[in-house]
């Protein structure tokens, strides 16, 4: 069963308009309003998840698309992968709950939109969608990514998601503290989902001084087994911490929460933290060294971008985010720019 969503509301105003193409339909079975996303296939098909929410409005979705899909071009250009960026939204009216025949009907209409795009996108799972809707999707296309492992996929990529996000965390603390060692560090995690819980329960393990919060609070529980100190969601910004772990929805660093925020630094696997565009640039302001959402949290596209290879050869490619964070952070020091303009000048590179 699926939990009724919130309503999303777009946090920044669509981007210019660069993709390479755009499909918009309402399923046939399902009567949903959907939506494909190429922004670029310069390396490769595109590839990014299936996101299933509830919108004020089908524009929010169609601009919540747009710039996912541009970010995940970033992300798998970062991330090494011969793969474009692309996502896929399916737009629930609100208080939906999708179950039963009516959410398998949701995905496979979208798999007739993802097979109509011939191949030039890959979808896969991503927020409220999970490996089992991407075996319905596989009924209707080849190109779908993250099968459960019973059919010979690889699942839920969470894992994979939080081993690169840790990865991420090691090379902010070495710049922030001077030791990568989480030990004795104050962290902040806010959004104890599948990646959230996962990087918080290794933190636990190696010491960290955790605080946390979600905003479904059976997970106190949870945040109580770890031994770490749960606060509300609308507090957790403003406890002093080395570093800040943004792990649930986007738009989390508003120009409010950036003026509040008392840590040190900001590493974590939610889509699209900065609220607004220039969010980045306020965070610098404020001292708080910032490492982009689309590189750390690249662990899980990794995983899916190349199923044939072992684990132990994605880890060692899923670890090397530490020093492509490195990269950007001397680059940003370097020439006096903002964490996310150092990455995109190294996204430029490798799509030339």
């Amino acid at each position: 069963m699926t939990a009724v969503l919130p309503v999303r509301t777009a946090t920044t105003a669509p981007l210019a308009f660069d993709h390479e193409t755009v499909v918009a339909a309402t399923g046939t079975r399902s009567g949903l309003s959907m939506v494909v996303a190429v922004h670029s296939t310069t390396l490769g098909p595109a590839l990014g998840g299936c996101r299933l929410w509830s919108y004020d409005s089908w524009a929010d979705g169609l601009a919540d698309a747009l710039r996912l899909s541009r970010g995940m071009t970033s992300k798998n250009a970062l991330a090494g992968l011969d793969a474009g960026g692309g996502k896929s939204v399916i737009m629930l009216p609100a208080g939906t709950v999708l179950e039963g025949d009516a959410r398998r009907d949701a995905f496979l209409d979208l798999g007739d939109l993802v097979e109509s795009l011939g191949g030039s996108y890959r979808t896969a799972e991503d927020v409220a969608t999970t490996s089992a809707d991407m075996a319905i999707i596989a009924e209707r296309t080849a190109h779908v990514v993250g099968l459960p492992t019973e059919t010979g996929g690889h699942g839920d990529p969470a894992e994979y998601t939080a081993r690169g996000v840790y990865a991420g965390l090691r090379e902010t603390l070495r710049r922030t503290t001077g030791s990568a060692s989480v030990d004795g560090r104050r962290i902040t995690v806010a959004g104890l989902g599948q990646v959230g819980s996962r990087l918080a329960s290794r933190l636990a393990h190696e010491g960290a001084v955790l605080t946390v919060t979600d905003f479904n609070p059976a997970r106190a529980q949870f945040a109580a087994e770890l031994g770490a100190t749960w606060v509300a969601p609308d507090e957790a910004h403003r406890v002093p911490a080395d570093v800040f772990v943004p792990a649930g929805v986007g738009g989390m660093l508003s120009p409010a929460v950036i003026a509040e925020l008392a840590a040190t630094a900001v590493c974590g696997p939610a889509n699209n933290q900065l609220a607004e565009n220039d969010g980045d640039a306020q965070l610098r302001a404020r001292g708080i060294l910032y490492a982009p959402d689309y590189l750390v949290n690249a662990g899980g596209v990794i995983r899916l971008g190349d199923e044939r290879s072992t684990d132990d050869e994605v880890f060692a490619r899923i670890d090397a985010i530490e020093r492509t964070l490195g990269e950007v952070f001397d680059e940003s020091e370097r020439n006096g720019v903002t964490s996310v303009e150092a990455a995109d000048r190294l996204v430029a590179e490798r799509l030339r």
